[in-house]
């Protein structure tokens, strides 16, 4: 009996520490929501190759807006909006950027291989207990990467990390032909400022029946800092009229995710990338964007 006492305690103890666990996170991940000017920087740092000329380092920066677009008990979804001309007005100022989803104990993730090629993954909820899975999207809402990892809350610190492969970055997709897929290591922290996505990336080709070869490792560094609500609005009154036809945009890419199947997109119909046309569509251009996203899906 007293054992059957102890157990219990201890199941009720380990229940207790889950919740709290459970909700530092929730905490955590709602911490990036808010108004930020943004800085991009990142430079390459090695080479095994030794007559490879590293690239310029890249910086880029702007004031972006972060919101929950969604949000449920186990999934939180923050989406971004850049504001790219604070001198101009409505749609012109601003533009949908990223997104990440945030699944709690979630077993089944859709995993970058290469050359416009998703995969399946499943896990199993032994190795997921108590980690959230990051699931991040293109700008139109396609599928870009994702990984499962623990929330650490330590010594002052507040930090998720996890490793995944992912394609090019838009910064250099339309640029670069020497590799085809980013290891990324992602750490996302969070700070009394804001919080910082640091990264560790290896720059890889891949080709099949071989072995990945390493063209060169990067150095990422995003610093997200608060400023005033203030200088987000216009991003605000964009997503307030936008929000109904991006949400149809991620519910038919749900569609497509769900039927657990490797995805396949092509990297452009008639010469143009899904981002443009689906930006160009009014609000209530919901059907629209309904055949826009499965034109982009090549049939299997």
């Amino acid at each position: 009996m007293k054992k059957q006492i102890l157990f219990a305690a201890v199941l009720l103890g380990a229940n207790v520490w889950m919740n709290a666990q459970s909700q530092q996170d929730t905490n955590a991940i709602k911490a990036m929501t808010g108004c930020y000017e943004v800085s991009f920087n990142f430079a390459e740092t090695f080479s095994p190759d030794k007559n490879y000329e590293k690239k310029k380092n890249y910086h880029s920066g702007g004031v972006e807006w972060v919101t929950a677009a969604e949000e449920k008990p186990g999934k939180i979804v923050l989406q971004h909006i850049l504001v790219v001309n604070p001198n101009a007005k409505g749609k012109d100022a601003v533009v949908k950027h990223w997104r990440q989803d945030w699944i709690y104990q979630n077993t089944q993730l859709t995993v970058f291989d290469k050359n416009n090629h998703w995969v399946q993954k499943k896990l199993s909820p032994e190795s997921v207990k108590g980690q959230w899975t990051q699931a991040v999207y293109q700008v139109d809402d396609a599928p870009r990467y994702a990984a499962s990892g623990t929330w650490i809350h330590a010594d002052g610190r507040h930090y998720w990390e996890a490793n995944t492969d992912a394609p090019l970055p838009r910064r250099e997709y339309t640029t670069r032909k020497d590799y085809n897929v980013m290891n990324r290591t992602n750490h996302h922290e969070i700070f009394s400022w804001g919080w910082l996505h640091d990264q560790d990336n290896t720059k890889i080709l891949r080709k099949d029946g071989a072995e990945d070869m390493v063209i060169a490792e990067e150095k990422g560094k995003e610093f997200y800092r608060k400023v005033d609500e203030a200088k987000c609005l216009q991003a605000k009154n964009f997503w307030k009229e936008y929000a109904p036809l991006w949400a149809s945009v991620r519910e038919s890419w749900k569609t497509i995710l769900n039927s657990q199947h490797d995805i396949y997109t092509k990297p452009g119909v008639e010469d143009t990338y899904l981002y443009t046309p689906l930006m160009e569509l009014k609000p209530n251009q919901t059907s629209e964007a309904k055949k826009l996203v499965e034109a982009y899906i090549v049939k299997q």
